[in-house]
């Protein structure tokens, strides 16, 4: 069973989605420097304009690794001003370890420039439906479980 790490940070009016994905990427990288850090920085421009859309008020950005998930909500409008279900504190592990990747809520209807966008800079970080969650392993896992051999099937 994965654990699952929640952090919510305060965006506009309280900061603009620019500095709020700035804020994240130094969550994220823990302030190191290195290749996460410059991949996530890379797609900045495709990041903000979805926190700007305010795609991860409801929809998490969700950061996977070898350790634990961490899921990030953003605060908008008088939640943002006001901040009392902001959580943006250090994580006491290294979010981005070993193999590790990003998915970033998007509209349905902005998906494909999106995704476009995001996979010329890396293939790390991807775009998803914000109505659609993250698959966890054990759902693929069990949905493997579930494959059916229709030929082996219906020579039986």
């Amino acid at each position: 069973m994965t654990t699952v790490v929640s952090r919510t940070f305060r965006s506009s009016p309280h900061r603009d989605a620019l500095q709020t994905w700035d804020a994240i990427v130094e969550l994220l990288t823990q302030g190191k420097d290195g290749t996460a850090r410059s991949e996530l920085r890379a797609v900045t421009g495709v990041a903000a304009s979805l926190i700007a859309d305010q795609a991860p008020k409801s929809a998490p950005i969700v950061a996977t690794c070898d350790g634990p998930r961490t899921r990030i909500y953003c605060l908008f409008d008088e939640d943002a001003i006001y901040g009392d279900d902001a959580n943006e504190e250090v994580l006491g592990f290294e979010p981005l370890k070993g193999d590790w990747g990003v998915s970033l809520p998007c509209p349905k209807e902005q998906l494909g420039w999106v995704q476009s966008a995001l996979k010329k800079h890396s293939s790390r970080i991807i775009a998803r439906d914000l109505s659609q969650g993250i698959a966890t392993q054990a759902q693929a896992d069990a949905g493997q479980a579930l494959s059916l051999d229709l030929g082996g099937f219906l020579k039986s």
